[in-house]
Formats: C-alpha cells, sequence, structure tokens
C-alpha cells in the first residue's frame, strides 16, 4: 500500500479537525498518477468528479495491497506493516497543529527518494 500525504515542517496534519492547507497543484500531481485512489469522507470532496475514489470509513482496511491511500486524519501506525511507500507532500512552514502524523519517517525502514 501508498500512504499519501500533506504535512507542515512538524508533520502536523490538522488543527482543530480541519486539514492545514488545500492545494489544487498537489491533488492535481496525485490524480496525474491514474491510479485508483482510496480515502475517507473527510478527504472526498477534494477529489469530488474525479473517477476511480475509492470512500469508506474503513479505506486503510478495506485497500487492496497495491492501493494508493490519501491520508489526512487517521492514524497508520497499526497498519504500518501494509506500508512500502509513504509520499508527503511537505508545506515547508509551520501551521497550527493538533494532530500529527503518527509514523517516524527517520525510521530505517524509511528511505528519502526526493
Amino acid at each position: 500500500m501508498e500512504i499519501v500525504v500533506c504535512l507542515d515542517e512538524n508533520n502536523g496534519m490538522m488543527f482543530n479537525h480541519r486539514r492545514q492547507s488545500r492545494d489544487r497543484v498537489v491533488i492535481d500531481d496525485i490524480l496525474a498518477q491514474g491510479r485508483p485512489l482510496w480515502m475517507n469522507d473527510y478527504s472526498a470532496p477534494l477529489f469530488e468528479g474525479v473517477g476511480n475514489v475509492h470512500v469508506s470509513p474503513h479505506f486503510l482496511s478495506e485497500a487492496p495491497e497495491n492501493a494508493v491511500c490519501f491520508v489526512e486524519d487517521q492514524v497508520v501506525a497499526p497498519i504500518v506493516k501494509r506500508i512500502v511507500r509513504v509520499v508527503v507532500y511537505r508545506w515547508h512552514r509551520v501551521y497550527p497543529a493538533d494532530q500529527y502524523f503518527d509514523l517516524a519517517l527517520t525510521d530505517a525502514q524509511w528511505r528519502c527518494v526526493e
């Protein structure tokens, strides 16, 4: 499974149950891959009108092994063994946050490619 996530400099994801930022270029870049996307109801409006999007409150457990999952407000550590790649869109600033990405991307199992 591939996880796609948008993070600030401190790995913040959300503040007061809202995404920190919304960027059309990021959405277009994700869609340009042409692969099916899995997400929850919260993220679905970002991809409205796009085909090949699977929406479910349990998408991380339902998605197939080769799925691309867009994560905005989920805990992913419990499924870390299923994750083979994490794509991070990094906001080069620090936003207020009260929810953070729960994987330590500095662990030996992850390698920064670009």
